[in-house]
């Protein structure tokens, strides 16, 4: 891996981490069309980059990581089981269904329900702003939720929004349970990967890593700023029609 080759990947997985559009996916799609084959090497860099996107979490969120939030962290661990349990218990059937045709299916299929997610809540006031409000029983089933995301192509942060949208959080506080949602889930599957490919790192050239450990940290800090002042203006409908004009695309090129 060049140099070019980190920067593109390191921005593509900050500016798509946490959009309701599938950081795997793209990512897949992008290192197929920049020729780039998944040697263990790229899956280490891989690793690397999804780490930065972590601390950019921790950097921008910073002031919720003391014991006044411990109720909120047990929330964020509470939807977090359903995911690992059924993460690691099919793990390599998950693996299997890595495939542009299967990620650009669920671009479209996502888009859909984001589209019809947002005309059911059109007229309805949610019952959660804030997550102080948030229940266990509403992270339980945003963590229901976010088992679709084990699917190539769904998206972590799609799926998860789109579970908090349904029972009663805001869009702000959709977006903001998120993105702290992905620190366990991010940590797990990063953690994972980095003990299966721990030979790969000393192999690999440490400036790719290094440069594109610092593009995918800046990108996502900047991407999860205007993601929020976005969503102070605007509903989740621009990305559904992403979603589905991408996949269609997808499509038609494979």
């Amino acid at each position: 891996m060049d140099l070019i080759h980190s920067v593109i990947l390191g921005l593509v997985e900050g500016a798509t981490e946490f959009l309701p559009i599938s950081s795997t996916g793209h990512l897949i799609v992008v290192s197929q069309w920049l020729g780039m084959e998944q040697t263990e090497g790229n899956k280490a860099f891989e690793v690397i980059i999804q780490l930065a996107a972590i601390l950019a979490v921790v950097a921008n969120y910073k002031e919720r990581f003391t014991f006044k939030h411990f109720r909120l962290w047990c929330q964020v661990f509470v939807a977090f089981l359903p995911v690992a349990i059924v993460g690691f218990l099919f793990r390599h059937q998950i693996k299997d269904m890595f495939s542009v045709t299967i990620v650009a299916t669920m671009f479209i299929v996502g888009g859909v329900i984001f589209l019809l997610t947002e005309r059911f809540i059109k007229n309805k006031s949610p019952s959660v702003d804030s997550l102080d409000d948030l229940s266990f029983k509403q992270t339980l089933w945003i963590g229901f939720a976010q088992i679709f995301a084990l699917i190539p192509g769904t998206s972590r942060a799609g799926s998860t929004i789109v579970g908090a949208l349904l029972v009663g959080l805001s869009r702000k506080a959709s977006a903001e349970f998120s993105f702290l949602l992905a620190l366990p889930v991010m940590m797990a599957a990063s953690g994972y990967d980095m003990l299966s490919h721990y030979k790969e790192f000393a192999g690999e050239q440490w400036m790719p890593l290094v440069v594109g450990f610092i593009v995918a940290f800046l990108s996502a800090f900047i991407v999860m700023k205007l993601f929020m002042a976005f969503l102070a203006t605007f509903t989740f409908v621009a990305f559904g029609w992403y979603r589905i004009i991408f996949g269609a695309l997808l499509l038609f090129l494979s």
